[in-house]
């Protein structure tokens, strides 16, 4: 490999890239765009579940109920409703996801302390939802239940209701809010980083065809090797330079905690790179068309990055043959050492299976887009 061929190479796609206003738009803009469309627009957090009431006794012990209700975040009182007819409306033309019927005998009940029930209906259209809705529910009615109870001990002249055998103290670790966007921005950088990487550098072999200048630049004495590496360097520094840009829009703007070491970061940054543009270049090689070869590296990178990788779906809730499909994606490594540098930050010798399994992908990857090109026309 010569230094000077290698240099000649890696300016002349320097130059194109800044001859081309498109892929230049991409590279600096598309980055921004994402990190914002997903950073805003995907959200796991469950609050402020639209909720209809029907409250046919109308005591001062439903009216307690229902302001538990609404001093929940988890809430939001939409109307109170005088009829069951109404109610089955607001959930079939979708007003509401939750409704609350309260009995008409419900503060008798609690006064004779017998066991009270309260309705809730859910539309379990959307089931996690309804789930989550449900779970917010029971617990805002428990809470109350066993206030009740504690009251009407207390009236029978018992101090208190017995305390159960086991008590549940949680803590949350490394997401004390359990805020939703601290674990989905640290995974938009991977897919940013895969899809730009993968999609510019699609281009790089099929441009070269379809502009008619790959006679010339077979008839030069430039190694595959150094046509390969000469192409992509622009790329890599162009796809460092946006997963800083990433990172710090995910500390300073939308406020995610880095606790990890930047080295870490930077590391697999860099070898989770270096496969996906040698990933595109091969896409490149083979298709030879900036059409086909686009379409073919935004199929290959971001729907694995999306599904397989982790970023919002738990891999260990997919089913076997998926997950050790998963293996082989190495956005799933990717992701994963992300989260951890960003909100445990674990140290890099914990990290050490991640990183070589992105090492030899990239290695793999790199070898195989070699060999595909051949200096010739045919």
């Amino acid at each position: 490999m010569r230094w000077n061929r290698l240099v000649a190479m890696a300016r002349k796609e320097s130059l194109q890239i800044l001859r081309d206003p498109r892929s230049l738009t991409i590279a600096l803009t598309m980055p921004i765009v994402m990190m914002f469309f997903y950073g805003y627009g995907v959200n796991l957090d469950y609050k402020h579940v639209p909720l209809y009431v029907l409250d046919r006794e109308g005591s001062q012990p439903s009216q307690d109920l229902l302001k538990r209700f609404q001093a929940s975040e988890y809430f939001e009182l939409v109307r109170v409703v005088d009829n069951y007819p109404a109610l089955v409306e607001a959930l079939d033309a979708g007003k509401c996801q939750l409704a609350v019927v309260i009995p008409h005998d419900f503060s008798q009940r609690l006064a004779s302390g017998r066991p009270a029930s309260v309705q809730v209906l859910v539309d379990a259209t959307d089931d996690n939802g309804a789930n989550i809705a449900t779970g917010y529910a029971e617990a805002v009615v428990g809470a109350y239940a066993q206030e009740v109870q504690r009251d009407w001990l207390q009236r029978q002249g018992t101090a208190a209701a017995p305390a159960p055998p086991i008590a549940v103290e949680a803590r949350t670790w490394f997401n004390e809010e359990l805020e939703s966007k601290d674990f989905i921005i640290p995974g938009i950088v991977a897919m940013v980083m895969a899809v730009i990487g993968a999609f510019l550098t699609s281009l790089t072999i099929a441009r070269e065809w379809e502009r008619g200048t790959m006679e010339g630049l077979i008839a030069t004495p430039v190694t595959r090797l150094e046509i390969m590496v000469g192409k992509l360097a622009p790329y890599f520094v162009i796809g460092m330079l946006d997963t800083a840009l990433c990172t710090l829009l995910a500390i300073a703007w939308f406020k995610v905690p880095f606790r990890g070491d930047w080295s870490t970061l930077l590391l697999s940054s860099a070898l989770f790179l270096l496969g996906v543009l040698g990933q595109g270049y091969f896409i490149s090689v083979v298709a030879k068309s900036q059409l086909a070869a686009s379409q073919a590296a935004l199929v290959s990178t971001l729907l694995p990055a999306f599904l397989l990788s982790g970023f919002l779906f738990a891999i260990e809730q997919m089913p076997a043959i998926v997950q050790t499909i998963s293996r082989v994606i190495p956005a799933r490594y990717y992701v994963s050492i992300m989260k951890s540098v960003f909100l445990k930050g674990t140290p890099p010798a914990l990290l050490v299976e991640h990183l070589a399994a992105l090492a030899i992908f990239s290695v793999l990857v790199m070898g195989l887009a070699t060999r595909a090109f051949h200096k010739r026309l045919i």
